[in-house]
């Protein structure tokens, strides 16, 4: 079936699905970067039913579906996003808290802060996720990219996810996962996520956060707009120190700038466009193909459609 016209997507949403329903919606506003078109339609679900109907809906009419976080990982092309892009508000589903002598059960909405599970970890005295402190974006982006650092990864500690798709509701078992990447049932929305954190010591956990944040402020541009790493690190390299010795750090174009304090960043200098950005990351790849003989994966998501 042919895709539909987004206004009239719209107005069947506005019908039949309690959301915020908004037309030719600017998201640099809603990414942490600053940067991209608009979405033909962004939709915010009122309630979990409401999902599942704007889902079904685009199903059946051929619509397509795209997901937007808190947008600390995602660049969005300058052309916009067509069909239907969600973003689940941290209201819309239930946050459920269970304790036990050997640790605590955190069900999270996916809309819901990354820092949300660090607040509740330190309130109840537990441990295990210090790799996480400081990492932008929500519950929902940090299981789908396996978000984390050096000293862990997020999906070591999910023991569950809720997913949402054109049939309805429902828990499923963790799903394989691998460095930046679980494999998420195609079709499916993560709406919510459950996880095990044990007790410990907390004092060694604070310390261990309060020394990462501080390296994360000495070495990373957090001040200015941005989405974190740019590529992932290949095997035995980091990708910061690769782009660093093509000598490209504090390259720039149209507004868009490779950061001059993390050369693994690309940092809005006020006017980027989405193609400023794309344009750097290919000349960083190729760059470092030439020097390296090392080809760079971005860890950036897109959505949306880019100039070529």
């Amino acid at each position: 079936m042919a895709v539909i016209r987004p206004s009239s997507f719209a107005e069947w949403l506005e019908r039949v699905a309690p959301a915020e329903v908004k037309r030719n919606e600017p998201l640099a506003p809603w990414c942490s970067v600053r940067a991209g078109g608009p979405a033909d339609v962004l939709f915010r679900p009122k309630t979990p039913d409401s999902l599942v109907t704007a889902l079904a809906m685009a199903k059946d009419s051929g619509t397509p579906v795209s997901i937007l976080g808190l947008g600390a990982n995602t660049l969005v092309g300058d052309l916009g996003v067509r069909g239907l892009t969600l973003k689940l508000p941290n209201s819309t589903f239930q946050e459920e808290i269970a304790l036990d002598p050997a640790g605590g059960t955190f069900v999270l909405s996916a809309g819901a802060s990354i820092a949300r599970l660090v607040t509740l970890m330190k309130q109840h005295q537990l441990v295990g996720a210090e790799f996480l402190a400081g990492v932008p974006g929500t519950i929902g982006g940090a299981v789908t990219m396996n978000a984390g650092t050096k000293n862990g990864e997020c999906m070591s500690r999910v023991v569950a996810i809720e997913v949402a798709t054109a049939d309805g509701l429902g828990w499923i078992p963790p799903p394989t996962f691998r460095y930046r990447h679980t494999d998420v049932p195609a079709g499916a929305v993560i709406t919510r996520a459950k996880f095990r954190l044990p007790t410990g010591d907390v004092a060694a956990s604070q310390a261990a956060m309060d020394a990462d944040l501080g390296y994360r402020k000495r070495t990373q541009p957090l001040s200015q707009p941005n989405f974190g790493s740019v590529f992932t690190n290949p095997p035995g390299h980091a990708a910061g120190a690769l782009i660093e010795k093509t000598g490209l750090k504090g390259h720039t174009i149209g507004g868009a700038q490779i950061s001059t304090l993390h050369a693994n960043w690309i940092v809005n200098l006020g006017d980027a466009k989405a193609h400023d950005v794309t344009s750097l990351m290919a000349l960083a790849q190729t760059r470092v193909r030439e020097t390296s003989g090392v080809e760079l994966t971005p860890e950036v998501k897109r959505i949306g459609e880019f100039l070529p």
